[in-house]
């Protein structure tokens, strides 16, 4: 206890900007650790600076922080640092270096709080660090192609990092986790980056809360992890051959509940999923809601809401591992004899056509024609070629909730 009241009384404030120092560089030379840098309005083309001791560094009146485009402009190596209210801009992308806005090497306990990162090739770059905080940051790139482009906030090799309320658009991934684990991402809007708006891989017991994901070039990705909760968000406007709202990979045992998807080529797709709860999620206006395919296994679908879409479910099997159960489909027929809320025949989601579009492609120039709707009606009459076991046996026929 004497020792850390020695170190308040030992701290000081260091000014940079009129009346202090020229140049961040300068206050940094001098600072001690637990000293507080505060930086005045106006632009400070600054050169590579490294941060190795416990400082907080806040900008009054939002003063440019501007890397020249040549190198990274914060690199953070001290433990506890807090960085809030720059604006960061400038930096350039390099194919030797992962150059950013903020890097931040091998520590503890940062603090990244309400800085604005522009242009930056990476802009917050964490690598093996772990109880960070990243919130209330806006970053916003220009970027043009994606071999050309980092991410907006980069986690590698980390974990306990809390990832909220920040604004990403234009980089090449909004978020992007690789070998991150015990995180949690919450309240962010990701939208117009050119790849991913989240992308993550080998990633574990990791949340996604709430969050806002639109009109990215590929939609999300979600890879190779297991212990996934992703609840509360909103997937939509990603739209091309290869887009898709939310992508899921050889990812198990995890949660899918309450988002919405909505406005997507493919609203949800898996491949190679195992054991997944998905419930309560509203696809609406899709292309496809749902693309389940033959290696996927033991997931189930209760509760979902499937609305406006022109195909509720697509498969490249005529078998199926996986279950749907008491969801609401706006193209089901049926009939409530018993007035229980649910449908006393079962719903079959593939349609035939779905089928034939899933081997030729170019058949959706049909998808309005009667021709089309002859054939549903005789596939559902005479069931041959889509697969029952993707029936719904309790459909229900009213909304849930």
């Amino acid at each position: 206890m004497l020792s850390l009241l020695l170190v308040l009384a030992a701290s000081s404030t260091i000014l940079v900007g009129a009346g202090g120092e020229p140049s961040l560089a300068a206050a940094l030379q001098r600072a001690r650790p637990g000293d507080t840098i505060v930086v005045g309005a106006g632009v400070y083309r600054e050169p590579a600076l490294t941060v190795g001791r416990r400082i907080t560094i806040i900008g009054r009146d939002w003063p440019v922080v501007d890397g020249g485009g040549a190198h990274t402009i914060l690199t953070i190596t001290g433990d506890s640092v807090e960085i809030r209210g720059l604006v960061i801009r400038n930096v350039g992308f390099s194919t030797i270096e992962d150059r950013a806005g903020i890097k931040v090497v091998e520590v503890r306990g940062c603090r990244l709080i309400g800085n604005r990162l522009l242009d930056a090739a990476f802009a917050i770059y964490l690598a093996k660090s772990s109880d960070c905080l990243i919130r209330d940051n806006v970053i916003e790139g220009h970027a043009t192609g994606e071999a050309l482009a980092g991410n907006g906030i980069h986690l590698w090799s980390s974990h306990d990092v809390t990832v909220e309320h920040n604004e990403i658009h234009g980089q090449r991934d909004g978020i992007y986790l690789e070998f991150t684990t015990g995180s949690r991402m919450t309240g962010n809007v990701s939208s117009g980056n050119l790849r991913y708006g989240l992308h993550f891989m080998f990633s574990h017991e990791c949340d996604y809360l709430d969050n806002r994901f639109e009109a990215n070039g590929d939609g999300v990705a979600v890879m190779y992890s297991h212990g996934v909760t992703m609840t509360g968000n909103r997937f939509a406007r990603s739209r091309g051959s290869a887009a898709y709202g939310l992508l899921l990979k050889e990812l198990t045992d995890s949660r899918i509940e309450r988002n919405t998807f909505v406005d997507n080529t493919v609203g949800l797709y898996l491949e190679g999923t195992n054991r997944l709860e998905i419930g309560s999620n509203l696809f609406e206006a899709n292309g496809w809601a749902v693309t389940l395919l033959g290696d996927a296994f033991d997931n189930r679908f209760q509760g979902n809401t499937f609305l406006r879409n022109s195909f509720d479910v697509a498969t490249n099997s005529t078998r199926a591992q996986s279950s749907f159960r008491g969801n609401f489909w706006d193209h089901y027929a049926g009939y409530d004899l018993d007035h229980d809320g649910v449908g006393d025949v079962p719903f079959a989601p593939v349609r035939l056509f779905a089928l034939v579009v899933q081997r030729h492609p170019p058949a959706l120039l049909l998808l309005r024609s009667l021709l089309v709707d002859l054939l549903d009606v005789a596939e559902r009459v005479l069931p041959v070629l889509t697969p029952a076991a993707l029936s719904d046996s309790a459909p229900l026929m009213r909304r849930p909730g």
